[in-house]
Order: structure tokens, then sequence, then C-alpha cells
């Protein structure tokens, strides 16, 4: 639905439509609220708080004239560290690495910040040793992710979420929080941070949602200012120990594709991309931001031009192909001076590129290349070197990527710093990283986050003396809390041991109360609630990344629809309401999600986002203080809409200083029954007077259409091929990889090759250790409904050859966002074959469909996955009947 809305930030709701509660009635707007933007007809030029030193100039130039080619590309080139040696260091002249999410010194899940040190120590005597027969030096740079704290390191604080973050209404905490990571990021001997991430995300499926502070620009703007002032500082400051180097991202518009897809297509207009996507961006390279990530997202716009035309495979309009966005727009237009980086093997993706060719990217405008695989970035060294050679790579574009990049070394004071492990901070690490001082504003950020929706009868806060029933799936879950890029990628495998000062929201309760008035039984299977004054329902998604959080266009928005773990949490509730016992819901969310009979069942509900592992402050707002504490009050308001029905997934707040917004294809206007339930700003104070909420109207789902009936077997592999796409992807393969039938396929996680079958064409596929998936995808990307298939009393049936049996759980399943959705274990029966010999599987429908798999939307017809090792061989793959 398009449209154009031109009246008040939040458009008239449905006449027929009882009334959303009003936003913040009686409240004055807080001192810290974000200044108003202005609307804005073109690209401004705009002012860094980190200036061109012209003494910096002139050294760059100096050293920059005495470099190789090799050299120069060197400095473009970014492994990570499990793909890395000091010695590739030395030949190659990298000038920079990483480590990705889960990626640890050594493997080792909780090494200590002196492993970390000490690794990075390593790699930069590398690169010292390589310029010591040269006239001048060029410092090494480690660089991060660090999202929401330094989160990849075993003991470093943990803070909210972005979108958290957002809801607080205070920028001046998300500026000590940026001076509090960058200290711990600093305190292991890095220099550099992928964040802050300041999207506006406009569409709830996207799975990176809770990565932006809010819908609303104006928050994006004013968080993102903030975010890089703390990490940064000033143009003094940012050459002290404590300060690290800030990425903005991801340029652009990320969080505006077509249904919320991850790596998906915008189509929003130049003056939607300037005035909404672009606003976070142009507040952090004001404030000195030093470097861009670009993102793997396409635009569709006549402006985005193919920069070379007349190739055999034409531009495909992703950013990191587009010299417009990235050259004409953020260089030129914007004027930013520092590095423009790739994401996590993006170039690949470009039309024309591949995982080890990067030139038409490069001529884009890209300055450094995050390439993981050893063999890739090798082959992106080789392939850029021969095309300037060739001249398909002007040497002006070389020479403008390495000037950035030297330009930014030395303006983060990495020529006057001495070695890593002779830093001030690394030399007392272990006492910053992870400090009482730090866990104490991680607490205080989760207090400000919280969003109270309802308060019936002014149940809240609660009494310290209260016999208190804490159920609910995330009652007792620091997953849950956390979210993803927590010390592992998708962050849903994290417990007590890794983040050894946590609490969960349960462990918080009890320590208030006390043991003996808690109880804690999250499904609610033994505890009686006739015995308690209140139920504390601690609900919310699993954790998740990018890929695994992104739901499907045809998914409901609706919690309960999403999982059958997520249902429970409703039946809880609908239990406890029978049983008379007032319930207070706290909901851990990346996202707003419809869950209005939940709050219906409820006497107060909370929105604490993805609050981070100290529960302490959820329960320093629901209880009332200790004599002679302070007394907490709700903060937190709304930064994005909460939607009315289960299909509100891309309806936002009208900008206020767009005064002709038109509403992009991508969205839904906020009006009818697409009109906010609770608009952005919304937030209730326990000081508030508001009448009851009452009962909010329930949107039904709508009735499922009859099962389409079958017309024979279902073709996944077999001796004719397949009409799918094989691919692989998980652990740190990010652009997921095809597996030929015709040939070896090589990857981090996964090794493939042709084997030979009793019946056909096979495959014979190595897990490696890693989270990994192999699965067959429609070409179309369009989902088949297949419950004819379950009528008939259909089977996933393939034959199988075990070489060497799974060490852990290897599952099948069909769908392709592993493994947010569960699938069905085969690794008993694949330890019980006969080894080395052909076994037919035979999988009844009933049970994928007992575990949960939406059988309806077929996208993937057959994915195994595992997160151990196992060697098989595969073949004659198919859905069939009897």
């Amino acid at each position: 639905m398009t449209g154009t809305v031109t009246t008040t930030p939040t458009s008239p709701a449905d006449p027929t439509a009882p009334a959303a509660p009003a936003a913040d009635a009686g409240r004055p707007a807080p001192d810290t609220a974000p200044a108003a933007l202005r609307p804005l007809t073109e690209w401004p030029r705009l002012t860094s708080a980190i200036p061109r030193d012209p003494e910096v100039e002139a050294r760059v130039a100096e050293i920059l004239g005495q470099l190789t080619l090799e050299e120069k590309v060197g400095q473009m080139i970014q492994p990570e560290l499990a793909e890395l040696t000091p010695e590739d260091v030395r030949e190659y002249r990298i000038g920079s690495a990483l480590n990705g999410a889960g990626i640890w010194p050594g493997g080792k899940r909780h090494a200590s910040v002196a492993d970390w040190v000490d690794t990075v120590d390593g790699f930069w005597s590398a690169a010292e040793e390589a310029w010591r027969d040269r006239p001048f030096r060029i410092p090494f740079m480690w660089a991060t992710d660090a999202v929401h704290g330094h989160n990849n390191v075993h003991g470093a604080t943990v803070f909210p979420h972005n979108i958290g973050l957002g809801a607080t209404g205070d920028p001046d905490l998300v500026r000590r929080i940026g001076v509090a990571t960058g200290r711990e990021v600093a305190a292991t001997g890095m220099d550099w941070i992928f964040a802050p991430t300041v999207t506006t995300p406009r569409d709830r499926r996207w799975g990176r949602y809770y990565e932006g502070y809010g819908e609303d620009p104006t928050v994006v703007h004013a968080y993102g200012r903030a975010m890089v002032e703390g990490l940064q500082g000033d143009v003094e400051s940012l050459r002290a120990d404590g300060k690290v180097l800030a990425t903005l991202k991801h340029w652009i518009a990320d969080g505006g594709t077509e249904h919320g897809a991850d790596r998906g297509t915008a189509r929003a207009s130049e003056d939607v991309l300037r005035n909404i996507h672009a606003q976070g961006f142009l507040a952090g390279i004001e404030a000195g931001a030093q470097s861009v990530m670009v993102s793997f997202s396409s635009w569709e716009n006549p402006a985005n031009y193919d920069h070379t035309p007349g190739r055999a495979e034409p531009y495909n309009d992703k950013v990191h192909g587009s010299r417009y966005l990235i050259t004409d727009v953020l260089k030129d237009a914007l004027g930013f001076d520092g590095i423009v980086i790739s994401d996590w093997d993006a170039h690949a993706e470009v039309a024309g590129c591949s995982a080890g060719d990067a030139g038409y990217a490069v001529n884009a405008g890209l300055d450094v290349l995050m390439v993981a695989g050893r063999e890739a970035w090798q082959s992106v060294h080789r392939s850029t070197v021969r095309y300037v050679r060739e001249g398909v790579i002007p040497m002006a574009r070389i020479d403008d990527a390495v000037t950035r990049v030297l330009r930014v070394k030395m303006r983060a004071g990495l020529w006057d710093k001495p070695r890593p492990r002779e830093r001030a901070l690394t030399r007392s690490g272990a006492g910053v990283v992870g400090s009482a001082e730090h866990r104490a504003l991680s607490r205080e950020a989760a207090r400000k986050s919280l969003v109270l929706l309802k308060n019936d009868s002014g149940l809240l806060p609660l009494s310290r003396t209260a016999r208190v029933l804490v159920t609910g799936s995330a009652a007792d879950d620091l997953s849950k809390q956390c979210g993803g890029w927590t010390l592992t990628w998708q962050g849903d495998d994290v417990d007590h041991a890794d983040l050894p000062e946590g609490a969960t929201v349960a462990d918080a309760v009890r320590a208030v109360v006390g043991a003996d008035r808690c109880v804690v039984d999250p499904a609610l299977e033994h505890a009686d609630p006739a015995g308690f004054d209140v139920a504390l329902v601690v609900l919310g998604e699993d954790a998740y990344a990018e890929m695994r959080g992104t739901l499907k266009p045809w998914r409901s928005l609706g919690y309960a629809d999403l999982k059958q773990s997520y249902a429970r949490d409703l039946e809880v509730l609908r239990r406890l309401d029978t049983a008379g016992l007032p319930a207070v819901s706290v909901f851990l969310t990346g996202r707003p999600l419809y869950c209005t009979e939940e709050i219906n069942l409820s006497a107060a509900f909370v929105v604490a986002w993805l609050p981070g592992p100290y529960g302490q402050g959820v329960t320093d707002v629901l209880f009332a203080p200790e004599p002679g504490a302070p007394a907490h009050d709700f903060q937190g308001r709304l930064p994005s809409s909460w939607p009315r029905t289960r299909d509100s997934a891309a309806v936002n707040r009208v900008p206020p200083h767009l005064p002709d917004y038109r509403v992009p294809p991508e969205e839904t206007a906020p009006e009818g029954r697409y009109t906010p339930l609770f608009p952005v700003g919304h937030g209730l104070s326990l000081r508030d007077t508001a009448p009851a909420t009452g009962t909010l109207p329930v949107d039904l789902p709508p009735e499922a259409p009859p099962a389409p009936p079958v017309d024979g077997p279902l073709r996944v592999l077999d001796a004719a091929g397949t009409p799918y796409r094989l691919k692989v992807g998980g652990h740190n393969t990010w652009s997921r990889v095809d597996v030929p039938l015709t040939g070896p396929m090589r990857c981090t996680i996964v090794r493939s090759d042709p084997a030979p079958a009793p019946e056909g064409t096979g495959l014979s596929l190595r897990f490696l250790g890693n989270p990994a998936f192999f699965y067959a995808e429609s070409p179309t990307g369009a989902p088949a409904d297949l419950r004819g298939h379950l009528a008939a009393g259909g089977h996933v049936r393939f034959l199988a050859r075990v070489i060497e049996p799974p060490t852990h759980a290897l599952f099948l399943a069909c769908h392709d966002d592993y493994p947010a959705q569960p699938g069905v274990d085969l690794a008993p029966l694949l330890r019980q074959a006969p080894p080395g010999e052909w076994t037919r599987v035979s999988v009844p429908l009933t049970e994928l469909a007992a575990a949960g798999m939406d059988l309806r939307h077929v996208d993937v017809p057959f994915m195994l996955y595992t997160e151990g090792t196992a060697l098989l061989e595969i073949a004659d793959i198919g859905w069939r009947t009897p």
C-alpha cells in the first residue's frame, strides 16, 4: 500500500477501532529529546569534527609515494583472524585484520584479555618487521565487532542492544556507553570497531532490526552522533589510549529493503534515502566518524548507474558496486574523507565479482576489502594488482584508498602509540574489561530502556515481600536477554559460564524477594499459582543475528505464531488468567511484535527489548526500592510503532520533518487497520493516573485455505540433477556458497564433492565442526504449499552413506532460517547405520509438522544442519507418498 500522508506524525486511527492509550499524557518532553530534523532536498556538504590536518596530509603523501603497487593493495586487504598468520602480514604488507563473531585466539571461547592482547601484539609486530628495511613504517590496525559492548571477548561488559538504547531518550547515556566500550576494546590492544549501526529500520521482519535505534530518523541522528563522540572523542583524544575508531554502518538503506529482506533491495526514492536512511550517517560523519561500512543490500533506482557498462554481466544494484552512492554521494557530495570498508565478503555479491575478484567494487569506491577466506583474500590481492597493471583499475583509485587508510591511522595516533602489550590500558586490561563501573552502566541502560505499555490497577511497583512465581520461556535465559552478537554470532548458546557476572531476570528476582518467596518454573509445569501473590512472566524471542532472525514475507508478525515455544508462553498466560493470579509480563524482543492477546492477559506489560546480562536492571524498576534507596520509574518510550495487526510489518510513523512525505512502496501507510496500537514515543510512568487500558482489539489470524492436491513426488536431487539451488551457509559464511554437482566446493564450514551413488547423482558432505547447513532452495525464492504431501502420508526420503558419524545432533528440516525453527535429529539413526553402506532414510512429514515446521510455505524442501563434524554421502532426495 502506498500513498501520500501530509497531516500529522501519526495518521488518524480507524474510527471503528478502540483508541490506543495516549502517549506520555501530561508529561513534558525530557530535556534530552533529540532536536528536530530539517528536510533535505539535496545531499549536504558536511563538516567533520576531525578536519583535515596539512601535516598529516603531507606525511601521508610522502609514504604513499614510496609504496609499491603490491604494498598499496596490501593496505586495502583485511582478512580475519582464522584465515591469517603473522607471516602473511609480513609477506603481503597487510594493513589490518579483524576477528569475526565467534572467532577467538586459539579457538578458545573463553580466551582471556591477555590472550587477546598477545594475539593482536603478534600481528602488530609482524607488520613492524615487514617495514624494517624501509625508510618508513606503517602500523598495523586491528578491528572487531563491538556492537553492544566488547561482545566477542569473554568477561567484557555487554550492553543493551541499540533498539533498547533508542528507547531511553538519553543520548548522553549512549555517549557514556561509547566511552566504556572504547576503553574495553582498547584494553585488548585493538584500534577499530565496527559500530555504531545507524540504520533506520523500517520493517519488523528484518533480522537486524534491533541493531538500529528505532524507526525515527531523529532518534538515529542523535544517538549515532552520541555513540561516535563516546568512542572517538575529539581530534586530540582520538590519539590517546582508550579511544577507538568508529564505523558507521551499513551504508545505506539496509533497514529499508522490500519485505525486510536481509541483503534485500530498497526501492525508496533518493529523497527518502536522504531524509530517513542517511540521517545517522550525516550525524556520525559530522561527529568525526573515521570509517563507513557498506551495506549488503541493493538500491534499485535510475541514479544508481553501472559505472562500467557493456560488461558480460550488468551491474545488479548492489550498494557495494555503487559508484554513485559510495563515490559520488558519500565521498564527493558529503565530503567523507575516511575509510569506506566492505562488509564480510560482500564484494562477492556484486555482479562481475567473486570471492577472489573485487575489481568492479574497488572501482566503485571501496577502500578496504573485508575478505574472510585465505584463498579468497590472496586471490583478491593478485587480481587487484593485475587489474591496475592492465588499466582496469586506475592507479588514482588505489592511491585514494591507501591515502584514506594512512590518513585514518595517523589521526588515530598509531605511529605514536607503543606496541599493543605496552599500552597503558592493556597493562591493566583485566581491570578495565568488565569492570564494576561498566557493568553498573549497563544495568542503568537496561533500567532506562524499559517501556511500560500497561499497568492496570497500579500493580507496579511490586512489593519486595511479595510471593513471586517467575515463569515464561525467557525467565532464566541469558541468551534471550542478550540477543545476537554475544560472544558468538547468533548468541543463542550463551550461559552463565560465558557471562560470569550475568544475572537472569529470575536470578534478579530471587535477590530481591529472597529464594524462599520466589519459585522459578519457566514452563509452569510444577508450581501451583494459588500459592503466589503475582506471576512475573518473562517471554521473548530466542537470540538471533543476521540471516537467522529475518522473517520471510509470508510469516506472521504475531509472537505466538512464530514458534511453538513462543505459543507456550501465551498458554502460560491463559492458565494464569484462569487461575486468577495477576501477571506482570516482561517482553524480551529485538523488534515490536504483535502480542495483543498477551497484553490483554497481563495486568502489567513491560517491553524490555534485549537488556543484556544484568537482570537487576529490570527488577530495579519492577520492584519498590529498599528503604533509603532511590526509586526508579519507567523512563523508556517506544522508538518504533507497536503493531495493531499480525501483518503490520512495515508500518511506521510519518516523519514529522517531512510535510509532503510519500509512503515508499516498501512500507504501509499508518492508517485504518494499520494504525499503530501504540505510537512512537508512547510509554507510561508509575506516576500516571490514566484509566485502565481495557481489552485491546485482537487481530484474528486468517483461515488457511485447503491443502492443494499432490500430483506426484517432489524431486530434490536424483539422477536428473536438481531443480533447486544447492547451498551451504552458517558460521562466518555470510555469503552463502553454491554447491556444484560436477566439482568440489571448499569453504570454512563444509566441503563437498560429487559422489557416485546407486540411484543417480550424489554428494559427499564433510561438516567441519562449526554451525553449518546444507540446503536445497527454491530458485525463485517463492514458497510452495506442500501440506498435500502431509495429508497424503508423505515422507522425506534420501539415501545416506555414513563415512564418519555425526558428533553432534544433525537435523533434517525444511526451511532456511537455521536454526530458528526446530528440525528432526537424525544423528541417532545415522550412528546406527552400517558404516560405509548406503541406507534409506525416511522421515514422516508428520514428524516435521509436529516439530513446528510450516508446510504451507516451503522454500527449502531439504536441509541438513549440525554444529559438529560428520562425513556423509547423500543421494536420491525427495518427498514421496505411499
